[in-house]
């Protein structure tokens, strides 16, 4: 078994949270406040060539090297220590139960003999490694143990681009776990905390929805659906006779001729919220709930003005933008507006860097 880079790394001292993304690299670097709380010492965001990340596969790993080194460089930071994460379509997780007052060696001996049975590959071909939930809902003799694994390969490119960009990967987390930290922070600025509330935590990034829908912390349904903005990019490129790069890079800087709002943007973002209407229908008929309380809406599509209140509109759902930023201090460094459009983006990185205060 290899523990060399592990899943669940314990606490690095300082920590910088690594997104590496179909469109761009997001790094955020947090602090503590002195308070309990956090502060955001510094982001950075830099737009990625097409067509250097598809489908969580790096496949560029010297553009992709660069592009993390030009966002490290914006940052203006000493800290070389980075917390990376692979896409949930990479790693294979089960929780399973165990008597619990076992020592690890004895753990480690019963995760590699559980795994072979769920793993589809020879165990000398995948990093494996595990973390103790916690005890075991229906027996206080036993715990809850979390198993994570993946083909090496896919850890090995993602340790490559960050050491080819002169970084230290100490911790490898899953995507979908280090949203979930970030999420909770989001969950505190609900009413009552969203304790008892049926949450549907949609991200709408360049290629794919993802909806996660919970409850008190627990995940109900996940669900992963193809549409992006990049289709809103395609549609700007093909109407104004731009490449794909500059259609981006306006898009972005939402900077384009008139007719762009009414042509395109509007008819992109109701095509938006009828994809997640549809999505929410699929929860609906495949599960006994037929509420959603609330949505919480992520993702580099999120920060589009006016999403939102589209989505809210088609839905009949309560609908805000994701922002866990929004209770913690800023730095000099940080711009409040900067943060505000880009924060929906930065789940992600905001989950990596939460990892420096792993207890």
């Amino acid at each position: 078994m290899q523990f060399d880079l592990s899943i669940f790394n314990p606490k690095a001292r300082s920590l910088i949270g690594l997104d590496i993304s179909s469109s761009s690299v997001k790094m955020v670097e947090l602090a503590s406040d002195g308070k309990g709380g956090h502060r955001v010492e510094r982001y950075a965001i830099e737009v990625l060539p097409r067509d250097v990340v598809s489908d969580g596969n790096i496949l560029n790993l010297e553009v992709a090297a660069e592009s993390v080194r030009r966002a490290w460089k914006k940052l203006a930071t000493l800290t070389r220590q980075v917390a990376i994460a692979l896409p949930s379509s990479h790693v294979i997780t089960k929780k399973i139960i165990v008597a619990a007052g076992q020592r690890d060696e004895e753990l480690e001996v019963l995760v590699e003999s559980e795994a072979s049975q769920y793993i589809p590959f020879a165990l000398d071909e995948v990093n494996l490694d595990f973390q103790v939930v916690g005890p075991a809902p229906s027996s206080p003799d036993e715990i809850e143990v979390l198993i994570a694994a993946s083909r090496k390969e896919k850890v090995e490119d993602r340790v490559a681009v960050a050491e080819s960009a002169g970084l230290i990967p100490v911790v490898l987390d899953v995507e979908s776990y280090a949203v979930l930290s970030a999420f909770e922070l989001i969950e505190k600025q609900l009413p009552d905390g969203g304790k008892g509330q049926v949450i549907a935590l949609i991200d709408v990034g360049a290629n794919v929805i993802n909806l996660t829908v919970l409850r008190d912390g627990q995940q109900l349904y996940v669900r992963e659906q193809a549409f992006g903005g990049n289709q809103l990019t395609q549609d700007i490129a093909r109407h104004f006779g731009m490449s794909f790069e500059e259609a981006e890079a306006e898009k972005r800087r939402n900077n384009l001729p008139e007719p762009y709002e009414t042509e395109l943007l509007q008819p992109f973002l109701e095509a938006m919220a009828l994809e997640l209407s549809r999505a929410l229908q699929f929860f609906f008929t495949s599960t006994q709930f037929n509420q959603i309380n609330q949505i919480v809406l992520a993702g580099g599509c999120a920060v589009i003005a006016g999403a939102d209140e589209v989505v809210a509109s088609r839905t009949q759902i309560n609908t805000i933008i994701a922002n866990p930023f929004a209770e913690m201090l800023l730095s000099d460094r940080v711009r409040t507006k900067s943060l505000l459009t880009d924060a929906s983006s930065l789940m992600v990185a905001c989950g990596l860097a939460l990892r420096r205060f792993d207890e």
